[in-house]
């Protein structure tokens, strides 16, 4: 099939010319290095004694540079990245700095540090014998000083741009900062940190100013191949070109390799073609056993029950005490502090701080890392660059468990959720709710004392998020800890939770049995979550007065004055044309504003303007016979007796 053609658009002139002329600018030199290269004598003017020992000497220093360069700057970038502290815009100045300082003014500023007067020399030579000015150590330290940057500087983008939830994971399951650091976040900004290498390295390969300024230019001690170019340039120029043009050569190969790479955003390898991932329902799935099935990892598993008692104060302010085996849905509308309190949980923010004991064991000053709590993020962050069975296994590794168990027990695990055989696959090559089963796998054999679930369905469609659901409570079932599953979604809150915590600005509202929450809700937010009607009001004397205006009557009503909210069931509305009579004490004129089918049934939004907004749930057939469209007219009522107030 033929590609579509993508119009393209002609550039202005006023800017394509100044355009056309910068690339001639740049492209004239080039071409008169290639134009006056004396071609028959390349190879004797590149092969002379003089300069294959500048050759030599400048891969040497070029090598030690690109050293020093990965020992300091991978640091450097990291702290620049990651950490925020007081100076960093200083600090950050202070790498760009060589970067923008005249060669020469670089080799007299290393020359007031580090020689024989400077600053630093008269130590380093007193107490170590270390004289690095006309030594080859001075010409590495030159190099290092105006390569180091481009390291830093492509690095510390590569780091921006990797999201650092993969890191947090992997201090949840076990991994020091430094295990993370080395197995996690260097290899996801592998291309980042090559590009920044490369660039390092042909820029120390081609330093001269703060070399011949502070090492000098002996020959075969710090004449580097620069200077040897300089040189040749006062008695042969032709062989000064040759030399120009293997430099050049070296640096185009460079520049054509790394393809632009150091310029764009890192990706994490593998994420590009995640939606060619087979879908679920392509990839055959193993079924996983039923709850309490006897299997290979049962001996493995760490036998205990670990309740959890945390006081949470900061932005979520609240108490929380729950017996093993316990699954609590956290909900709340955005910006309620769901997912501050869980990783207030995991000590991951300044917002709000918990005070955790999990069993006997008071976990407060513990880093994430040891705390044995296990967090799966809404998106999984599963390494891509490990296996789905390396992923498993990752915390395993980071307690020390040896290789082989680590990965038998993460076999039996991801052979319980059903994704066994896609042991060796890359998280690129898993469905969403492939991804989903393998992180809770690895999460859960990582043997955590409480498991943090940050909306693990969310991303996946209706039937993939039935199968991991299920899943998901057979294994919490036989869980020795407590489950905190944060959710949008009431089917997974009342089908996976013992307990419901609904927050409010970082308050708990309600903490209660989901069918408590069901029949009665103390949050609007909620009560509209569960698909009822939900009108806050004070209450009077014969009902509800409504906090828009209007009054609703019931059948049973609150002491006058209390704060109240009305919970009216959708299929407890009634809709007509015309005013209806008979017994219904609340009824309203509006107009529908929405129609929207949720299974064999209909729900109509009617927008009123002597009451809130009401949805009614209807039949198909009944909004046939009565010819509802958007922006029909009707009359809304609602028996008094179909009315619950809670009080707030």
């Amino acid at each position: 099939m033929s590609r579509p053609r993508t119009r393209r658009t002609r550039p202005p002139l006023t800017l394509a010319l100044p355009a056309l002329l910068a690339v001639a600018f740049l492209l004239l030199p080039l071409i008169g290095i290639l134009v006056r290269t004396p071609w028959g004598d390349l190879g004797r003017h590149l092969s002379s004694p003089g300069v294959v020992e500048a050759l030599r000497l400048s891969l040497l220093v070029s090598l030690w540079a690109l050293g020093l360069s990965l020992v300091l700057g991978v640091p450097l970038a990291w702290l620049l990245a990651r950490v925020e502290f007081k100076g960093k815009a200083l600090v950050r100045s202070l790498v760009l700095l060589p970067m923008v300082l005249p060669p020469t003014v670089g080799g007299v500023a290393l020359l007031l540090g580090f020689g024989r007067r400077g600053l630093l020399g008269p130590w380093l030579e007193g107490t170590f014998g270390i004289t690095l000015p006309f030594h080859t150590s001075g010409a590495v330290v030159a190099a290092t000083f105006v390569a180091m940057p481009f390291l830093v500087i492509s690095l510390e983008g590569a780091l921006g741009g990797l999201k650092q939830s993969y890191e947090e994971t992997a201090g949840s399951l076990g991994a020091s900062p430094v295990r993370v650091f080395f197995t996690v976040t260097l290899p996801m900004v592998a291309p980042g940190l090559v590009a920044g290498a490369a660039l390092t390295w042909a820029r120390a390969l081609g330093e001269f100013g703060a070399t011949i300024t502070f090492a000098g230019n002996l020959p075969g001690t710090t004449q580097t191949l620069p200077l040897q170019v300089y040189l040749l340039l006062q008695d042969r120029p032709e062989a000064a070109t040759s030399v120009s043009l293997l430099l050049l050569a070296i640096a185009m190969g460079v520049l054509i390799a790394l393809r632009g790479r150091w310029t764009s955003t890192p990706v994490a390898r593998g994420t590009r073609h995640r939606e060619a991932a087979a879908p679920e329902e392509a990839v055959r799935e193993a079924p996983a056993p039923a709850a309490g099935a006897p299997d290979g990892n049962a001996a493995r598993e760490p036998a205990g029950h670990w309740p959890l008692h945390a006081v949470v104060t900061g932005f979520n302010r609240l108490t929380l005490d729950a017996e093993p085996g316990t699954t609590i849905a956290v909900v709340g509308e955005n910006g309620a502090g769901k997912t501050t309190l869980l990783r207030a949980l995991l000590g991951l923010t300044p917002r709000a701080h918990a005070a955790l004991r999990l069993g006997d064991t008071d976990v407060t000053a513990l880093p994430p890392h040891k705390r044995q709590v296990a967090w799966v993020p809404q998106d999984g962050a599963l390494f891509p660059h490990l296996s789905a069975l390396a992923n498993t296994a990752y915390g395993l590794r980071a307690r020390r468990v040896p290789r082989a168990e680590a990965r038998r027990e993460a076999q039996d695990w991801l052979d319980r959720l059903g994704v066994g055989h896609l042991a060796h696959r890359r998280p690129a090559q898993l469905s969403g709710g492939q991804a989903q089963r393998v992180a809770l796998a690895r999460a859960l054999a990582a043997r955590p004392r409480l498991l943090l679930l940050d909306e693990p369905l969310a991303a996946l469609d209706q039937t993939t998020r039935a199968h991991v659901r299920h899943t998901l409570r057979t294994h919490l079932a036989g869980f020795g800890g407590v489950c905190l599953i944060v959710t949008h979604d009431p089917v997974e809150a009342v089908s996976l939770a013992d307990r419901v915590l609904v927050l409010a600005d970082g308050l708990a509202l309600q903490d209660a049995p989901p069918a408590e929450v069901s029949r009665h809700p103390r949050s609007p937010w909620v009560a509209r979550m569960l698909g009822r009607n939900a009108w806050p009001g004070t209450a009077s004397a014969d009902g509800l007065a409504l906090a828009e205006g209007g009054r609703l009557v019931v059948a049973d009503a609150l002491p006058e004055g209390a704060p109240a909210l009305a919970i009216i069931a959708p299929e407890a509305v009634s809709v007509h044309r015309e005013r209806p009579g008979g017994s219904p004490r609340n009824v309203w004129p509006g107009t529908v504003r929405e129609i929207t089918a949720v299974g064999s049934r209909l729900r109509v939004l009617v927008s009123s303007a002597g009451a809130p907004d009401l949805v009614a749930e209807i039949t198909p057939e009944a909004s046939a016979e009565l010819g509802l469209a958007d922006g029909t007219d009707v009359w809304t009522s609602v028996k008094a007796t179909e009315v619950t107030l809670v009080r707030l």
